[in-house]
């Protein structure tokens, strides 16, 4: 008699990367892509090889805690015990906000959700917020203040494929998002892309046109296009009239960025300004798409509104088949900053500082509204913080690792080291783990359910699709046991996801990002529900502002924003430009990615792309070893001479860790609403490294 094996089930999920949230199948840890609408039954490297995550002999199966300076194993109770005793001995030495919580864009949407109210209502803390600080912000506080709301795509992705003409800033998604790129496609075959990026990217390959903006420079280059728009005659003035109001506040200033003026401070050409208005004007169907490259800048809130302002100009936004949208990167970045892991933040997208928010907020949660806190700090002003006088002396991180993908790691890792006592919760020993007290395993993405938002503001059930091995915990059964410990009721802190995302839909009821509607039921029956879903028999918005912008009166807003440049231009000392960025194989601080070797085995080291000409002046030829230096401190990387780099600036991947960390590099400087560092621009100098094969 012959056995056969049982068959594997086949579970329908998500990719545990990026933002797409590519469908796909899993059977055991084989992954197969599935059709879904953002990736056409496509999966880029990186979703290909991530069964490879579940089986890493890298994994953490029982927590850690320090003993004599060394991480050694520990059971479950002993370290929470320890956890809360620790968070009582601060906070009884220095306050509530002795403690922190430091979050992650890819923590699903009740992780994020039990995070903030843990913080809140078990710590009794402010000091929360999370590593989406450093992503889609800018992009979000130009949204809110253009549109009284932020989604990132308003509008489903497949829409985008219909385009004559896309504007693609600072993305390049040909290898952050490949699946992207099929979206892209019938604007390529027409000639209707246009990319803006100082690298000439494999998306800015297959454009039509490929603007080069020095660095820091893109709020100028925004002004320009506008600026020929209107000079052209091809402002649509009955939607700026009809649909928008501050426009003449804007041309004040748009006046005095001619594209001749442009070009002297950008480098673009001033007749390509003038194509580009040419070619969106004149499109019947045509997006403005911003992402990280454009946003992550001290002026990163402000270039946003400037292509805004392009857009509203054009009369995109609210438009059928047309708009602007943020690509958010994050594989819950949308989600991530709705739910209230952000320090001035309450779940559905509601201010902290807001009396009817809080009172709903409380009214939910069982608490007086009295005794949540205020805001916090911002996520690089908490990192800062630490330890200091009147910083957080604890520190709690879940889904995150600062340590690589902070700006000014180096002094990051300084503030952590200076803490009385640091947890973290990863299912592998991070750069970051590696510095903690406690280290808490818990699961990964395929080992538990739950919901994410998509970069289209459409809400995905990711399903449990294996068991997590033995002695591993979610990071829902985490916050439960800490808070029942802190004297919390076991009911305040569900550990099942579908109980969590139940309260959820009634906190963020009536919010800007409103839950309310969606259920597990729902998204079981792949109903592709769009927030807001503000009831169970509705559909859901998977096109937002057809009708009316967000603002009270339903009008967008034109924001007047003037060209300041980078915090840190070049100089004498620092002649070159640096700027940093993701790879085809890896993903933001490489502790996923670099665990699988078909992954980093082709790119298993820190790089530097540069103009050949640059190398020789300092020295270097491809294949060398180079050291990249800062005001803030200095990296390692392999040099790869490539000649359509400008001459002026440098590349460096973000993913490395140790001596290879761009971050080392990076300014923390902020922008002055959004909070977002300039990790886009900084000043450096390139020099051999001696000694090093």
């Amino acid at each position: 008699m012959t056995l056969t094996a049982e068959p594997q089930v086949k579970v329908a999920t998500h990719c545990p990367y990026c933002a797409l949230q590519c469908g796909m199948s899993l059977s055991g840890t084989a992954v197969a892509p599935r059709e879904f609408p953002t990736n056409g039954g496509g999966l880029c490297q990186k979703g290909w090889t991530s069964g490879s995550l579940l089986t890493t002999p890298a994994r953490l199966t029982t927590p850690l805690v320090r003993v004599d300076g060394e991480l050694v194993p520990a059971t479950w109770d002993d370290a929470l015990d320890l956890v809360v005793r620790r968070i009582a001995e601060v906070q009884a030495a220095h306050g509530r906000d002795g403690v922190a919580l430091f979050g992650g864009g890819g923590l699903t949407n009740e992780k994020s959700y039990l995070l903030g109210k843990f913080a809140r209502v078990a710590l009794g803390t402010s000091q929360v917020d999370y590593n989406g600080r450093f992503c889609m912000s800018s992009a979000a506080a130009a949204g809110n203040k253009a549109f009284g709301l932020d989604r990132g795509l308003p509008f489903p992705l497949t829409d985008v494929g219909e385009a004559d003409a896309v504007l693609l800033i600072g993305s390049n998604p040909a290898e952050t998002m490949p699946p992207f790129m099929q979206h892209l496609r019938k604007a390529i075959d027409t000639s209707g892309l246009v990319v803006v990026d100082p690298r000439r990217t494999p998306t800015a390959e297959q454009a039509s046109l490929h603007l080069a903006p020095a660095p820091g420079t893109d709020l100028a280059l925004a002004l320009g296009i506008l600026h020929a728009l209107v000079a052209e005659g091809l402002l649509d003035r009955e939607y700026v009239e009809q649909r928008t109001r501050g426009f003449d506040a804007v041309w004040q200033i748009v006046a005095r960025w001619w594209p001749e003026r442009v070009e002297r401070v950008t480098g673009v050409a001033a007749a390509d300004q003038r194509r580009v208005a040419t070619l969106l004007a004149n499109a019947r169907n045509a997006y403005i798409l911003t992402a990280r490259g454009t946003e992550q800048h001290a002026s990163g809130s402000d270039t946003v509104s400037a292509w805004i302002n392009l857009a509203l100009a054009l009369g995109l936004p609210g438009r059928p088949g047309s708009g602007y949208g943020c690509l958010t990167g994050q594989g819950n970045g949308q989600g991530g900053r709705e739910h209230g892991q952000k320090a001035d933040q309450l779940p559905g997208y509601r201010k902290i500082d807001d009396p009817a928010a809080r009172e709903h907020v409380a009214r939910v949660w069982g608490v007086d509204p009295a005794e949540l806190p205020g805001p916090g700090r911002s996520a690089y002003e908490l990192l800062d913080a630490l330890g200091t006088e009147t910083g957080p002396k604890a520190m709690l991180v879940f889904g995150s690792n600062v340590v690589v993908s902070a700006p000014r790691s180096a002094h990051v890792a300084d503030r952590l080291r200076s803490l009385d006592f640091l947890v973290v919760a990863d299912f592998v020993l991070s750069e970051t783990a590696a510095m903690a007290d406690v280290v808490l395993p818990v699961t990964q993405w395929a080992e538990e359910s739950g919901t994410m938002t998509n970069l289209e503001g459409r809400v995905l059930l990711r399903q449990k699709a294996i068991d997590p091995p033995a002695g591993v915990r979610s990071d829902l059964e985490v916050l439960s046991g800490l808070a029942q410990r802190l004297g919390q009721p076991a009911d305040r802190f569900p550990v099942e996801a579908k109980t969590v995302f139940a309260e959820l839909r009634e906190a963020s009821r009536g919010g800007l990002a409103d839950y309310s509607g969606v259920t597990y039921e729902r998204l079981r029956d792949g109903e592709a529900l769009y927030w807001p879903v503000t009831g169970t028999e509705h559909a859901g918005t998977p096109r937002m502002f057809l009708d009316s912008f967000a603002h009270p009166d339903g009008r967008a807003r034109f924001v007047p924003v003037e060209h300041r440049g980078p915090a840190e231009p070049a100089d004498d000392e620092f002649p070159l430009i640096a700027t940093t960025g993701r790879v085809l194989q890896h993903y933001q601080s490489g502790a996923q990615t670099r665990l699988i070797g078909e992954l980093n085995d082709v790119v298993p080291e820190a790089y530097v792309e540069v103009h050949p000409d640059t190398a020789a002046r300092a020295g270097l030829a491809d294949g060398d070893w180079a050291v990249v230096a800062s005001r803030r401190g200095e990296t390692t990387a392999r040099v790869r001479c490539v000649a359509s780099m400008r001459p002026d600036t440098v590349f460096l991947p973000f993913h490395f860790p140790g001596a290879q960390r761009a971050n080392l590099l990076t300014n923390p400087a902020l922008d002055p609403t959004s909070r977002m560092p300039e990790f886009k621009v900084c000043a450096v100098r390139l020099t051999t490294k001696d000694g090093v094969e």
